[in-house]
């Protein structure tokens, strides 16, 4: 029997790790930093983390330390919520949701029956998410079983922990785009059954939304995760007004929207539910109760002019919500997480609320994350989870070196960053503990 090579690695800088969770601790106590910190990695996983000098003194001679002195060394974001075959219509004018779907959204979605077409979509998506330090997604891709596997393959050769599913959807859409609730079941259940656990794949059951599945459709994605609970399940609800008006036409026999979800069995620990922004009281009740989370996409919400999601009511209540931060590409308008999170606290200003920060990184990587159920495994830099890191040089443009010289501590920031930074700001990003993306390079 072959020994296991040991491959010991280490990042050098200012590391963040979250010790807390800002919604309910005081947010700048969530928060532990390293100003010269190290992260020690072996194999794909963290072994160490902490001071510098005191950390570097036990590795071993053959040990490889990237210095990323001056640098922060983030936890690598979660993108909750996302639709890979959407990146070529991403910045598409004029449209709010349902146009944007029959407008833009389903023209795009039709070549992906074409899997060279889609391996290099996957590919483009994946270097963007790269770019910005996005290491970890739950994905959406279309009818076609060719879009999946499309995504898993690329994903593989980076050994990336990704979410994704075959979207199921038998009305409402053309006809080209249109499985039924037996091909959608059998597809999704192959596979479920040949990517689920393949390296760090996971595989979501993925019915579009409630307005583009049968009855019948739904009741088979119910009986599929019924059969198969290891697996996640990702759709959209109470994104748009005319939408939550389409739902009550379609499924006038349920008191809501998220109501239809519940009776056939598609609420509960792994599932993520998209937007979430018209939630009467009843469906914040019953999405607390079955441990259900939202995906927080607020530049798709602001873009297609949607709405603007209740961050604070979702957290500081007697029912609390697990939420997930997400770009929505391609309804949302930028891969960049910074940016993500300068919406999300511009949206909580408009209702009042000022987003801290820490909470706002927090959002990105741990609560995406708990909204996926793998907050053991990824969304933080703590001994034993994966080996997954977003780098940003904290000097990336003129204006933000400008405004550094005159931030007064190390939360003010991180804030400078998601405020004025993008894709700039994102020197390297690690997937299991290996470089995939330099700014350098």
């Amino acid at each position: 029997m072959q020994e296991t090579v040991r491959t010991i690695t280490a990042l050098r800088g200012h590391v963040f790790q979250f010790s807390g969770d800002p919604f309910c601790d005081n947010p700048a106590e969530a928060l532990t930093d390293w100003s010269d910190g190290l992260v020690v990695t072996e194999n794909g996983k963290i072994t160490a983390v902490g001071d510098a000098a005191e950390l570097l003194k036990t590795l071993p001679d053959d040990a490889v330390v990237h210095d990323h002195s001056g640098q922060f060394i983030l936890p690598g974001f979660v993108d909750c919520h996302v639709h890979y075959p959407q990146t070529e219509v991403i910045a598409s004018y004029g449209a709010q949701l349902i146009e944007w779907l029959n407008t833009y959204t389903f023209p795009a979605e039709s070549k992906f029956g074409d899997i060279e077409y889609a391996r290099r979509a996957a590919d483009v998506y994946l270097q963007q998410s790269f770019a910005n330090g996005i290491t970890s997604a739950s994905v959406y891709c279309t009818i076609h079983p060719e879009s999946v596997d499309a995504l898993f393959e690329q994903a593989a050769r980076y050994n990336m922990r990704i979410a994704a599913g075959k979207v199921m959807m038998d009305r409402n859409a053309p006809e080209n785009l249109r499985d039924t609730a037996q091909t959608g079941y059998d597809q999704s259940k192959a596979l479920l059954e040949k990517w689920h656990g393949q390296g760090r794949a996971l595989y979501s059951i993925t019915p579009r939304f409630a307005p583009t599945s049968t009855p019948e459709q739904m009741e088979a994605t119910g009986a599929l995760w019924k059969e198969h609970p290891e697996v996640l399940l990702q759709t959209h609800t109470s994104e748009n007004r005319q939408e939550l008006e389409w739902v009550g036409e379609l499924y006038p026999e349920h008191p809501d929207y998220v109501g239809v979800y519940e009776h056939f069995g598609l609420l509960g620990k792994g599932c993520i539910l998209g937007h979430g922004i018209y939630l009467n009281d009843r469906e914040k009740s019953l999405i607390h109760e079955t441990g259900t989370s939202i995906a927080h996409c607020p530049t798709s919400n602001t873009f297609i002019g949607s709405g603007l999601f209740d961050v604070r009511g979702s957290h500081f209540t007697h029912e609390p919500i697990s939420v997930g931060l997400a770009t929505d590409v391609g309804g949302g308008s930028s891969f960049s997480m910074l940016t993500t999170m300068r919406t999300a606290y511009e949206v909580a200003q408009l209702q009042g609320y000022s987003l801290h920060p820490v909470q706002a990184y927090y959002l990105a990587t741990v609560g995406s994350a708990k909204a996926l159920y793998q907050e053991n495994r990824i969304g933080n830099i703590k001994v034993g989870m994966e080996a997954d890191f977003a780098i940003i040089d904290p000097l990336s443009t003129p204006l933000i070196r400008h405004r550094m010289a005159y931030a007064n501590n190390v939360i003010e920031q991180l804030f400078i960053q998601m405020i004025l930074g993008d894709d700039r700001a994102i020197a390297a990003t690690y997937v299991d503990g290996k470089r995939v993306y330099s700014q350098a390079a």
